[in-house]
């Protein structure tokens, strides 16, 4: 094992040199950047990406809001934070604006908030033709996604992340949905947003943990696309941890166009896009299994290393490329290891994920560092080895 971290030392130092030689010939990416996504081989949404919210007036105009009413849907936090701010700039533009704030927390996922929020717009007489806007993080873009797909068999609604996550990630796509019972995710539509705001600046509200609990999905993505991203991630971790605004948003830019790369070529999910689960079927579980008391990062983080542990076995990865997956969560304060669980529970609420497809589980492992692939053969014995893995163990037992 000392071997090992010599050269995952090594290593390290080798990408940080290349990223510093990378940035004096390429130089840094300007502060601001626009990527367009397709759906069927048509524009369908822009994502924007700015360091604050003094574009979003001009973006949203864009959608002919004159004659158009706009719900603002965000969480008690969100709301206490950017309300003020957000309504001043949006007021003028629109032809009445509302606002609608729920409490904070994966527990508010559900039918009842998605209730509520019918009954607050049709109070408010909302039509088709208006317009819906997510305003925090994954909970509230999956809620007001799903709200939107519904809601009068269709709404428009625009996507403002301001979490890493969704940043990052849930803000993308337009998967959208809410959890039944233990279930995550259970009841969902596909309903693609028609703008996706991104204000980098929202990420230095955030407190530690949910800062980091965002970074589980952009590691995801170097590790199942983009071996390149991945290194300069790992070159970059001090950077990212003091949030310094030019990186977040290469950061962020960078997971978004792997993440656009794919959709748009499975926007429903009928294949490719499935490689996006990695980590995603054992972290559910063990989300469900803890009461949603981690965060959906951090169970991602708990997936991904059981994950590449399978890769391993099934010798797919190498010993060293398994232990620097499972170690690189560590500096991003992520969890690789946690306590004492009933694994078999945990092998049984896998078997109820969404995922299943006729009793088998698409199980997403890793080729190598930047390329997944989806498998259909992983065992329950191989199941339970992952678990397993990443229980904490006592060395000194």
């Amino acid at each position: 094992m000392d071997n090992f971290l010599i050269v995952l030392h090594r290593k390290i130092f080798l990408i940080f040199y290349i990223h510093k030689i990378y940035n004096i010939f390429l130089g840094e990416r300007k502060m601001s950047q626009k990527l367009e996504v397709f759906y069927n081989r048509k524009p369908c949404y822009d994502i924007v990406i700015e360091q604050d919210f003094n574009n979003l007036t001009n973006e949203i105009s864009k959608l002919d809001c004159s004659n158009k009413k706009i719900c603002i849907i965000t969480d008690s936090v969100v709301a206490s934070i950017y309300k003020d701010e957000v309504l001043k700039l949006l007021k003028s533009i629109c032809k009445n604006i509302v606002f609608y704030s729920f409490s904070s927390g994966e527990n508010q996922k559900n039918l009842s908030t998605v209730n509520n929020i019918y009954n607050f717009l049709i109070e408010h007489q909302f039509d088709r033709k208006d317009i819906l806007l997510a305003l925090g993080g994954g909970v509230v873009g999956d809620i007001t996604g799903f709200v939107a797909a519904t809601y009068l068999r269709g709404i428009d609604y625009i996507q403002v992340p301001t979490t890493l996550l969704s940043q990052v990630d849930s803000s993308i796509g337009g998967k959208t949905g809410v959890d039944f019972e233990q279930y995550k995710n259970m009841i969902g539509a596909f309903k693609m947003p028609k703008l996706v705001y991104i204000n980098i600046h929202t990420l230095t509200t955030l407190d530690e943990r949910q800062y980091y609990n965002g970074f589980a999905e952009a590691m995801k993505h170097g590790l199942i696309r983009d071996s390149m991203y991945y290194e300069w991630l790992l070159s970059n971790m001090y950077e990212i941890c003091d949030r310094e605004p030019e990186v977040l948003e290469e950061l962020v830019y960078r997971s978004c166009q792997i993440k656009k790369t794919i959709v748009e070529k499975d926007p429903l999910e009928q294949g490719e896009r499935a490689i996006l689960n990695f980590g995603h079927t054992i972290g559910h579980a063990i989300e469900k299994y803890m009461n949603f008391s981690l965060m959906h990062g951090e169970c991602v983080a708990l997936g991904c290393v059981a994950a590449a542990y399978i890769s391993w076995k099934k010798q797919l990865l190498s010993m060293e490329e398994y232990y620097e997956v499972r170690d690189m969560f560590v500096p991003f304060n992520l969890p690789i290891t946690i306590d004492d669980v009933n694994v078999d529970e945990i092998i049984k609420i896998t078997k109820s994920d969404k995922k299943m497809e006729q009793d088998i589980i698409k199980f997403i492992l890793l080729k190598k560092i930047g390329k997944a692939v989806i498998d259909r053969t992983v065992t329950e014995e191989e199941l339970k080895s992952g678990i397993e893995e990443i229980i904490y163990k006592d060395e000194m037992e």
